[in-house]
């Protein structure tokens, strides 16, 4: 029976507790907690140059609410929120040059509503409407 190396330590057991992952040339990849093997919490994952490159939460496993994500230069290149593992709530990306790129809102891992786009300028160049989802 094959291990889910992302659940088990060295030892076979599942992991617990505070956690450092690393690259494979040794530099630190992410930082968070596992609970019986689940990411769990905050958490943090890196570039190789050690710039941070996304930070979020895990509710035992699963992705959830407010997710940042940055460029290599740390400049911020979006955000968004997440329900029960899928996109939900406000999103917004960036032009490398910091300008707005774009933003909207998801539901269910769907665009629902208003979403805006711009150019690097940070001057709206389009406003697309999207049906809310159907239940």
């Amino acid at each position: 029976m094959a291990m889910d190396n992302d659940k088990y330590d060295a030892d076979g057991n599942l992991k617990n507790g505070r956690v450092e992952e690393f690259f494979t040339d040794g530099k630190i990849s992410a930082v968070g907690q596992y609970i019986n093997g689940e990411r769990d919490g905050q958490w943090k994952y890196f570039l190789r140059s050690g710039q941070v490159k996304a930070a979020g939460r895990y509710d035992r496993g699963v992705i959830t609410g407010e997710w940042t994500w940055y460029r290599a230069n740390s400049q911020l290149m979006q955000t968004g929120g997440f329900k029960e593992g899928k996109k939900d709530g406000v999103w917004q990306r960036y032009h490398p040059n910091g300008q707005m790129m774009d933003e909207g809102a998801y539901q269910n891992d769907k665009k629902v509503g208003e979403w805006k786009k711009y150019n690097q300028k940070g001057l709206l160049i389009e406003t697309k409407r999207h049906k809310p989802q159907q239940d």
